[in-house]
């Protein structure tokens, strides 16, 4: 028998396979690659930037001004598509893939899709040392990019062309993998991109990918119904995975049904709109009093797509020590933390499984109503806290104004620093999927990076719609110019800057833990010969973006106005106070290591205090 084939390079094989793969969503198909994210060197512009110039038209390339950035750009696509479609980031060879390092560890730690296409050094070593080439003297298969090993899902580098016929499917099987959802990464030898191979050609025929849904096992279904049948005080805590399950209306419909209480991690904020009565706010360190109340009572939790980090957890302490959880995910990993009782499955059929045999079961309705009583006392201490004129210009009071003024469906973006929490405790959320709060690997730099991406995807499912960034001074200097990269593309942003003076947040770290300030305030830097304000309105105007500052609340309130009316790009400056204008309410303990010895008194009361709530930490055995 005799097979077709079509001679193709390596690299423009990859590129004609990724376009002719495809997946539904909601009834209407798509290609399951976005496009991507690239910057050119000499170890990918002559093979792969010509293989992509003759798909330009249905795999649009963005043209990134730095490749960390870029990978920030494809995270945040991902996660407003839901896992459902991602984004290729092209890197050149040495410094320009090692860039790319960060952003494969956060898109590793949130559990989400990236493909990594990237140059490096010759299979042949004919030329060695080459341009950018990492040496060692001991081991001349060992480069730069075998540092992806750790902060990828999958990882390949292909030293024949062949081998792409294996490689491509499995990165494409991993990044839709539920349970192993993560980054791929494809290391592509100099010489080999150009070398032609013989491909058959049902490589290259039309395929539409489904995203599985395992069905739970029944008896850790039967496991999770009687602890929940036997629980007095039982609570949800919803994660990420309800959104990327599609599980939302599920999740809503179970608690109602079985009159449970549910509370938010960070990257489930926007699972249940504000005002729904069996929400019962943020949970954990940067979470509500409501939530961690009812979180010390529960004594059973059900989990749903939680990885349990210890901002949701307390660091372990945020839960009575006799609770029982309840892990419903899909990753085997996540189901069985701490002694949960694990039901690995799809939440969206996990939950439907779970409300099947429970039958008419609801929770004890006095419980409920301690729950919404607490509830209601948080929503009165953050209607004050967002209040403007209430102390100095807060985050707080920018995050009210804008959620006062914004559209239900607008999405919101913050990133490590200061706002993540803020943004946590105080967006009250208008619609379900809206809030994309980046703490998993906590990364400064995404804020304007990550919302550039999620407004490619905006753009291609709600068009009409703004994508609403908070960002601190010190991740706009760490890493600003995708504000140039969202002019240049037509992608607007809305860009809330809000100025305390350096890193207020980890400042307010250090003093509360006996420290006095060092280095985090600009004030407060040692080496820093000049004290002066950046001027960000004009380093804002000078990449294209329209930027104004102003002094106070009101005067947000109506340049956000003015930034909904713009058609292009739009940056409001704000000072904020670095000392006075934090949320003070809602913490739940936070393990930070503190000097055990310390000739500061100050320092040495903190550890105290620090250490007299770790008789509560929960083991994990």
């Amino acid at each position: 028998m005799t097979t077709n084939t079509i001679r193709l390079t390596v690299a423009q094989a990859i590129i004609r396979y990724l376009d002719a793969q495809f997946i539904v969503v909601d009834g209407q198909e798509w290609r399951l690659c976005g496009g991507g994210f690239g910057i050119f060197g000499h170890g990918n512009v002559t093979c792969l930037g010509e293989a992509l110039y003759d798909h330009r038209d249905t795999l649009p390339l963005y043209r990134g001004q730095n490749e960390q950035s870029m990978g920030f750009a494809a995270a945040g696509y991902a996660k407003q598509w839901l896992r459902q479609r991602f984004m290729f980031c092209t890197a050149s060879a040495g410094p320009g893939t090692a860039n790319l390092l960060t952003a494969s560890a956060l898109a590793h730690a949130n559990r989400l899709p990236m493909l990594m296409l990237c140059g490096d050094a010759y299979t042949t070593r004919l030329p060695d040392p080459v341009l950018q080439q990492m040496e060692h003297f001991n081991d001349p298969t060992l480069g730069v990019n075998d540092a992806f090993k750790a902060v990828t899902r999958y990882w390949d580098r292909i030293t024949h062309p062949a081998q792409i016929i294996q490689s491509l499917p499995n990165a494409l099987a991993t990044m839709l993998d539920p349970a192993d959802c993560g980054p791929a990464f494809v290391g592509l030898p100099q010489d080999v991109q150009g070398w032609a191979y013989d491909y058959p050609a049902e490589m290259f025929e039309k395929k539409v990918h489904r995203i599985r849904r395992v069905t739970p096992d029944a008896d850790e279904v039967a496991d999770a119904v009687a602890a929940i049948k036997a629980a007095k005080r039982p609570m949800i805590i919803a994660g990420g995975g309800v959104q990327y399950s599609g599980a939302v209306a599920e999740l809503t419909a179970f608690a109602e049904t079985h009159g449970i209480p549910v509370v938010e991690t960070i990257a489930g904020r926007a699972n249940l709109v504000d005002t729904h009565p069996l929400n019962i706010g943020p949970i954990g360190v940067t979470g509500s009093d409501s939530a961690n109340a009812i979180a010390e009572q529960a004594d059973v939790i059900l989990s749903v797509g939680c990885r349990l980090q210890d901002f949701t957890t307390g660091s372990w302490t945020a839960f009575a020590k006799d609770a029982q959880i309840i892990g419903l995910n899909a990753g085997r990993h996540d189901a069985g933390k701490h002694r949960s009782l694990p039901v690995v499955g799809d939440a969206k059929l996990g939950l439907l499984a779970l409300t099947a045999s429970l039958g008419g079961w609801t929770a004890n309705t006095s419980w409920v109503e301690t729950a919404t009583a607490e509830r209601v006392k948080w929503n009165d201490y953050v209607a004050e806290n967002v209040k403007p004129g209430n102390r100095p210009n807060s985050y707080a009071q920018a995050i009210g104004t804008v959620n006062a003024l914004c559209d239900p469906r607008d999405r919101v973006v913050a990133a490590a620093g200061g706002l993540p929490a803020e943004v946590t405790a105080n967006w009250r959320t208008l619609d379900v999927g809206t809030v994309d709060v980046e703490f998993g690997f906590s990364c400064m730099g995404y804020e304007i990076a990550g919302a550039w991406g999620a407004r490619i995807a905006q753009s291609e499912r709600e068009p009409g719609q703004d994508t609403i960034t908070f960002c601190g001074d010190g991740s706009y200097l760490m890493l600003n110019s995708d504000i140039y990269s969202s002019v240049l593309t037509g992608k607007k942003l809305i860009v809330m800057l809000l100025d305390n003076g350096g890193f207020a947040v980890i400042n307010k770290l250090q003093n509360n833990t006996g420290n006095e300030s060092f280095n985090n305030l600009i004030a407060d830097t040692p080496t820093a010969t000049h004290q002066f304000g950046v001027d960000f309105e004009a380093h804002a105007a000078a990449m294209g973006a329209t930027a104004e500052t102003v002094a106070n609340p009101a005067e947000l309130g109506e340049a956000f106005k003015r930034a909904k009316a713009s058609d292009k790009t739009y940056v409001i400056v704000m000072k904020v106070d670095p000392y006075e204008g934090w949320t003070t309410q809602g913490h739940s303990w936070w393990e930070v290591g503190t000097p055990e010895v310390t000739d500061n008194a100050k320092v040495a009361a903190a550890h105290k205090d620090v250490e007299s709530s770790r008789a509560k930490q929960r083991k994990g055995v």
